[in-house]
């Protein structure tokens, strides 16, 4: 009798466990990128782009997460341009650090029609689905999801013209302490390639990077994740600047040549669940072990 009594608690502690520790799904990260894309081209102050911010913040707080939006106005070199960073939080234990996930949400901005499903379609879809992955986490350190905007340069890359979300949110940060809390960075940006391989980016955190490595090899994804190095200042540079320990996964060899980056087909067909699978399932794992 009293085990009848305690059996749906315990089928409901079964459930809420599982539903904590559900897998990265390569089929919906890639759903969440198409709807996103089918927006259109969203460099930043654009329609595309507000109704991508409503979509972002809408799908956050339906799966409760406590939702900032940071929204400040850019210098460019075609003049003052709004920008809005959307910082989710999942809160940890009292005392704990910050992990922090981070892509950019913005497509540059071009003559032609720029679907940007890789760049950077790939990422926000990425982070809507581990926010629906960790939703109902218990972790010891806060878990903050960051979506970027103003990644690229509005005309040609320059340390002025370029990352303009993650340098406005760095020195946010470092101005009211945060930064001195984040115990890791990890920065996504083109990771839905068909032919995915992230090759060891060479600004990254060593440490942090053997870890990401490891925890590939272990689930059985080293042929993604390759030896050779390259230097790709990108979203996490900011970080890096300040002494954050930070890492940067991009497969910066998009199509034959890298001939499909910022051109129109740069597509949905160009894409693979697979490829979102094999990212999100090793950041998550990484995650877990930061939190140790």
């Amino acid at each position: 009798m009293t085990a009848l009594r305690l059996l749906p608690f315990i089928v409901l502690a079964a459930a809420s466990l599982a539903l904590a520790q559900a897998p990265f799904s390569g089929d919906s990260a890639y759903k969440l990128t198409a709807e996103v894309v089918a927006l259109g081209p969203r460099p930043p102050g654009s329609a595309a782009a507000r109704k991508m911010h409503a979509l972002i913040v809408s799908r956050l707080k339906s799966w409760g997460w406590q939702v900032e939006e940071d929204a400040f106005t850019a210098s460019t070199p075609i003049g003052r341009l709004p920008m809005r960073n959307i910082i989710a939080r999942l809160p940890g234990q009292p005392g704990g650090r910050i992990l922090v996930v981070s892509g950019h949400t913005d497509t540059k901005k071009l003559a032609i029609n720029f679907a940007g499903a890789n760049d950077a379609g790939s990422s926000t879809g990425f982070l809507l689905e581990l926010a629906r992955v960790f939703r109902n986490a218990k972790l010891k350190h806060d878990l903050v999801l960051v979506f970027f905007d103003g990644e690229e340069a509005i005309r040609d890359w320059s340390d002025k013209d370029s990352l303009y979300g993650s340098r406005h949110l760095a020195a946010r940060w470092y101005k009211d302490g945060t930064i001195a809390r984040i115990n890791a960075l990890i920065n996504v940006d083109m990771i839905g390639d068909r032919d995915l391989v992230l090759l060891k980016e060479s600004f990254s955190s060593e440490p942090l990077q053997r870890l990401v490595w490891s925890v590939a090899r272990e689930l059985g994804y080293a042929h993604h994740f390759g030896n050779q190095g390259w230097a790709v200042e990108d979203d996490h540079t900011p970080f890096l600047r300040l002494g954050v320990r930070a890492i940067n996964l991009i497969d910066f060899d998009y199509g034959p040549n890298n001939s499909w980056w910022h051109t129109d087909e740069d597509t949905m067909d160009k894409l693979s669940p697979k490829s979102f699978e094999v990212v999100g399932r090793v950041v998550a794992e990484t995650l877990k072990r930061l939190d140790r």
